[in-house]
């Protein structure tokens, strides 16, 4: 790999890469420092709680804009799952008030593993935001590297007071954004083309292996997994300490599952994955010459989408079934795998 690495508690930094996803603490400190900062969107967040507000509130990056995760990160559940996408016009105001801007860099960041905030980077390039990136091993690793940390009193072009439910909160008032939403610049799954890729290509469960097999299901209402899946719990793309693992590291986990990364991916640290919603995006499949897609679902497409951050820093183009297992349940006609096989 040609691009600078750098070294972070005897561990290569993959935020060096170039068009890397991911952004380190002192590379962050750095580019808010300059004259013209990224956005700064604090999605904290985490499946039954506690809330994210309140973590935020104990302290935060200096300038960073709270964003509520199951307010403006996800539509109502339903049958569409528990986190579908919310409504462009939802989604492009919460982004506007939040100060995200046309044209100006965004760093998004969670407490320490990134779930949440992969599922925000996510979201912005899906509605066309593509100067994107994520704070390696989040607001955990910002305060362990000694830098300045913020409790102020929240104040937002969302929520003038800062009380009651904000679109977005910050140190101070955020200007308004230009951002325009446009739905569908990442490649998408519904139902049917999940089960035709879990099939035809691969599909992968991002779900802890608990869950895949069926054993225990602490959230939905039905156990197993999509037929044909892949096991790939996404913790294991993360160090203990919340960051990603080195990039070579990520490549040969992929590679175990059969799953390569596309040509040309070895010097940029990320995939190309900017394609219309038309399906999974291809890839070059391990031990073979033929192409090959790939897709992650997990319960709610949040987890889902951290592992397809990885699979983008291990340049493999992928898909994101948004709706995953709490959608795939929803029709009772749809099958159900159990156990450690793929079904």
């Amino acid at each position: 790999m040609s691009a600078r690495v750098a070294a972070t508690n005897g561990e290569a930094d993959q935020t060096a890469a170039a068009g890397s996803p991911l952004i380190g603490p002192a590379e962050l400190a750095e580019a808010l420092a300059s004259d013209e900062p990224p956005v700064l969107l604090d999605v904290r967040w985490r499946l039954g709680g506690p809330p994210g507000l309140d973590g935020y509130r104990a302290g935060h990056v200096p300038g960073a804009v709270y964003v509520d995760f199951d307010a403006h990160l996800a539509g109502p559940p339903g049958d569409g799952g528990r986190h579908p996408l919310p409504d462009v016009a939802c989604f492009e105001a919460a982004m506007r008030s939040a100060g995200v801007r046309s044209g100006r860099d965004v760093v998004v960041c969670d407490e320490a593993d990134s779930t949440a905030a992969a599922r925000a980077w996510w979201m912005l390039r899906y509605y066309g935001h593509d100067r994107v990136r994520v704070l390696d091993g989040g607001f955990r690793a910002w305060a362990a590297a000694g830098l300045p940390v913020s409790a102020e009193a929240e104040v937002s072009a969302g929520n003038p007071a800062g009380t009651g439910n904000p679109v977005g909160t910050g140190d101070a008032a955020a200007k308004p954004g230009d951002f325009v939403a446009y739905p569908g610049q990442m490649p998408v799954l519904d139902a049917a083309s999940a089960a035709t890729l879990a099939r035809d290509g691969v599909l992968l469960d991002a779900r802890a292996p608990a869950r895949y097999r069926g054993q225990t299901e602490p959230v939905d209402r039905v156990a197993g997994h999509i037929p044909g899946a892949l096991s790939a719990p996404t913790a294991e793309n993360v160090a203990a300490d919340g960051r990603f693992r080195p990039v070579a590291d990520l490549r040969a986990r992929f590679a175990d599952l059969g799953i390569a990364a596309a040509d040309g991916a070895a010097n940029t640290g990320a995939a190309n994955t900017g394609a219309a919603n038309t399906g999974a995006a291809n890839t070059g499949a391990a031990d073979t010459d033929e192409a090959q897609e790939v897709g992650v679902y997990c319960g709610s497409g949040v987890t889902a989408a951290h592992e397809l951050l990885a699979l983008t820093l291990a340049g493999i183009p992928a898909a994101l079934y948004v709706g995953s297992w709490s959608e795939w349940i929803n029709d009772p006609d749809r099958p159900v795998a159990t156990g450690p096989q793929p079904g």
